[in-house]
Parts: C-alpha cells; structure tokens; sequence
C-alpha cells in the first residue's frame, strides 16, 4: 500500500500533452499540468489563451485532440457524466445556471452520480453551510437570483456531485470587486474546511495567485511557465504581462 508521503507526490488530476482543435485552429497545443491533493491550482492567461478550453476538454464537452487525462493514475473517461461519476465537477464560466428552475432544483441536478436520498441532504446542507444565501433563496427561481449568488449556485451545484476535484472557469466573470471578494473568501474556504482540490483559470490573475499554492501562465494553447503562486506575484514578468505592470 502506498504511503501517505507517496501519495502526496502522485498528482490527483494530471493532464500530460493535452491537444484540442476546432477545425483548422489548434486552441490547445500539448499543455500539461499536475494538480496535487488539497491544492489550489490556478492557471492564468490573456483571453483566446485556451484556458476554458482546457476545462472543458478535462469535462469531455469538446473531443480531445491528443495527450492524456488522469484521476489519480487512472484515465478520464471522455463523456462529461461519466467526468462528474469519477470525481471531477466543473463551476463553468458564465455559470449556466438553469433559470427557470429553483435553486433546489438545480443543486438536485447537480447530485446526479448520488443514489442514496441521505447522502444528497448531507451534501446539500454542506451546500447551505457554505453559501447561506442559497438556503435562504432554495425555493426562489434561479434566473430570478444576483449575478454573484448564480456564482454561488453554480459552486453549489458543482460540489453537490461530491468531486474530488472542483474546476472552476472564470468564477469573477462579470462580477463586482466585493462580490469577488466574498466569492473567493468562499473558495478558500471550501479549500480549507472541506478539503476540496481546485483548479481554478481566471483571468484576475491576482485575484488567482493570491488564492492559490500554485500556477501555471497558458499562452497560446501552451503552458510556458508554472511555479509557487507567491513568487510567481512578485515576477516582473508576470507583473507585466498579467498583473497591469505595464505592456508585455
């Protein structure tokens, strides 16, 4: 049996050469990253990077092109529900929530790989306790909802699958700054208090190396850099390009 110090060196999600096309346009080109278990990863970049691509290409929502995807040294199936059955739930940008029904409506959508009727309540009050608002709004229309409580939904409803690995796709798109603020507050602390492994992309680099242990800069469809999140914010290079020190 391994031990729990190997353990900790095997990645929980590995992604290794990953490749994605749409047509004649390679929107992923071999990007590899590991993510380790309790970490938060973030993966930075400028828009047309290929970040929700990859997200999408770890779900199955679009045809991997090439490369590998693991769960914790076993191979991703390619269909999403299968994605969500292994331990992988996806917070999409844009949060997609489904508006015309209600809140517990859409977290029991999320629950989906759950049979036992005990386990999805347990999930869903773990839902409640993080994100009070959604109880006090669990009969009230999604669409209805703020923009920053449908962020919440949307995390709500990712987490109700019981992941062993969050992804989370532009969680400030459109937000205000203190709606961000209290939704990273929340993703630190279902880091802390559920144990939960995130990979995060966003494009509030600051906001995303402030959150996370590690990081890796997609340019292109290729990730040209990766390293510890705190060194990473005091990098010129990274200042300059990613954290409006100027052009670059």
């Amino acid at each position: 049996m391994m031990d729990a110090a190997a353990e900790m060196k095997r990645p929980l999600l590995s992604v290794k050469n990953l490749s994605v096309s749409y047509g004649a346009i390679q929107a992923l080109k071999g990007a590899s990253l590991d993510v380790y278990p309790g970490e938060i990863v973030a993966v930075i970049g400028a828009n047309g990077a290929g970040k929700s691509t990859m997200m999408n290409a770890i779900m199955g929502d679009v045809k991997r092109g090439g490369g590998e995807i693991s769960l914790d040294g076993n191979p991703l199936p390619a269909r999403s529900f299968q994605v969500v059955s292994a331990g992988i739930s996806l917070s999409p940008e844009g949060r997609k929530v489904f508006a015309p029904l209600t809140v517990m409506e859409n977290l029991e959508i999320g629950a989906f790989p759950l049979k036992d009727k005990g386990e999805i309540d347990e999930q869903t009050q773990r839902v409640f306790n993080l994100f009070p608002r959604l109880e006090e709004r669990r009969n009230q229309y999604a669409g209805t909802l703020s923009g920053g409580e449908q962020q919440m939904l949307a995390i709500g409803r990712a987490l109700m699958a019981r992941p062993r690995v969050l992804l989370l796709d532009e969680p400030s798109l459109g937000l205000a700054p203190i709606v961000i603020t209290e939704i990273f507050k929340e993703l630190a602390a279902i880091n802390k208090t559920m144990g939960m492994t995130i990979l995060l992309v966003e494009q509030n680099a600051r906001k995303a190396l402030l959150l996370s242990n590690r990081a890796y800069v997609l340019q292109t469809g290729v990730i040209i850099s990766g390293g510890n999140s705190r060194d990473m914010l005091n990098d010129p290079e990274i200042i300059a390009a990613y954290l409006g020190g100027g052009a670059g």
